[in-house]
């Protein structure tokens, strides 16, 4: 790993507090081991694979460098947004605000031309860390810092768009988005290689979350690597008193795509909502860690994955809903549910439990198998061809999630990233799976 030492983390550039966050973690990683899949986190991935000798971290983007075509394998269509953030290899170069939006105290700010630390960096993700974390902050080059202070309501979403190029390059993207009590606002994310084949990168983006007391979080993450990209990322959020955080994410792309959602409920009252589509063909693999971790008592979290896989595609989810003793009258679901669309494609699914409080409602669910032979029986007996019958039965599984996305104007876009993947599949039957839950 010559290519990520405490030396060269120090040469980097930027402000003399960023320079010792990254000194720090630095050290951490050095002295860290990273992960293999004998560990209960990583069953199942494919990390044994990651060779970081093959990366070297990205070197810092000059402003206003937005790519002219990045591309984006999972739609996203075009949204009338309060602001336009763009990152190219984890650096910000262009943030587009509206008058208005600066003028009722909102700010989007790069977080590597800030005099000190914002205070809330490091809040959500720092409790959570692992070897990849150590890794973001020792090469973290900027980040976007979104605040909204309290009582204000953005109508229109505020769109970061992550751009990723160049062959080998590593990337560390950060994103802040910390609401004030009682505020309201909408963050759409999207990770976006360019082109089909930009060549073999490896992003680590770390989001993190803070929803101040009585305040109102959307987010949706879309994330379309190119074929070649490993991403690895950490998504963490932390819900106030009766708060309200709707989170979302959509996985198409990648080689391996790894994505650890955590919602700490540390306020009484609060409720997190997590949704994701996602669906994988050829050789991809996509990887899907959750924790729905319940501090507060009178809480709520509720959480629907849905993933199909083709080909010789595998996808992995792992979840945990945690109930501590303080949470009391907490009520928590997980559902995960898969299909199995070809004979080489493989999808694993555990859903857990842990409860430490004696007056909870919880109930974990989960499917893994193939396109029901009775739905595919009564479309055919209605006259519909086997592909057509096929195509619904797909699209029908994945609506209600659709529908349940938190930022509007999407749908239609993903609805197309998902007849794309479909029509791109190989050949291949429909095996007998198995279900739990």
């Amino acid at each position: 790993m010559s290519n990520f030492t405490p030396e060269t983390a120090r040469a980097l550039p930027g402000p003399g507090w960023l320079t010792e966050r990254r000194r720090a973690a630095a050290e951490r990683f050095a002295s860290a081991a990273l992960p293999t899949p004998s560990e209960e986190a990583w069953r199942y991935s494919r990390i044994e694979e990651l060779d970081l000798d093959r990366y070297r971290p990205s070197e810092r983007a000059a402003p206003g460098s937005i790519p002219a075509n990045p591309g984006d394998a999972a739609g996203g269509a075009p949204v009338a947004a309060a602001t336009r953030v763009v990152t190219v290899n984890g650096t910000v170069v262009s943030i587009d605000m509206d008058d208005g939006l600066a003028a009722k105290g909102v700010t989007v700010t790069d977080l590597a031309t800030l005099a000190e630390a914002p205070e809330e960096l490091g809040r959500c993700a720092d409790a959570s860390p692992d070897a990849f974390l150590h890794l973001h902050d020792a090469f973290l080059q900027g980040g976007v810092v979104i605040t909204v202070p309290a009582g204000v309501f953005v109508e229109a979403p505020i769109v970061v768009k992550h751009c990723f190029e160049g062959d080998g390059v590593a990337s560390f993207p950060r994103t802040v988005v910390v609401l004030g009590e009682d505020a309201e606002a909408s963050v759409l994310e999207r990770f976006v290689s360019s082109g089909s084949s930009g060549g073999s990168q490896l992003v680590v983006p770390v989001t993190e979350m803070v929803v101040g007391d009585a305040a109102r979080l959307n987010y949706l993450g879309l994330q379309a690597q190119n074929p070649s990209t490993w991403q690895i990322a950490l998504q963490r959020s932390l819900v106030g008193k009766q708060s309200t955080l709707r989170s979302s994410a959509v996985a198409l792309g990648g080689d391996y795509a790894r994505l650890r959602v955590e919602a700490l409920l540390d306020g009484e009252g609060a409720s997190s909502e997590m949704v994701a589509v996602y669906f994988a063909n050829e050789t991809q693999m996509l990887d899907f860690r959750t924790l729905q971790d319940h501090v507060a008592p009178h809480t709520n979290s509720d959480l629907l994955f849905k993933g199909a896989v083709e080909d010789r595609a595998r996808s992995v989810y792992s979840g945990l809903v945690r109930i501590r003793p303080t949470a009391q009258r907490t009520n928590a679901s997980q559902t995960n549910r898969n299909l199995v669309l070809s004979e080489g494609a493989s999808a694993e699914s555990i859903p857990n439990l842990e409860i430490e409080a004696n007056d909870v409602r919880c109930s974990h669910a989960s499917a893994v198998g193939p396109i029901d032979e009775d739905q595919l029986y009564y479309l055919e007996s209605r006259g519909l061809p086997p592909d057509v019958a096929e195509r619904l039965i797909v699209f029908g599984f994945f609506e209600d999630v659709i529908a349940r996305l938190p930022l509007t104007g999407q749908e239609e876009a993903l609805r197309a990233a998902v007849a794309r993947k479909f029509e791109a599949r190989g050949a291949g039957g429909f095996p007998h799976g198995d279900s739990r839950g």
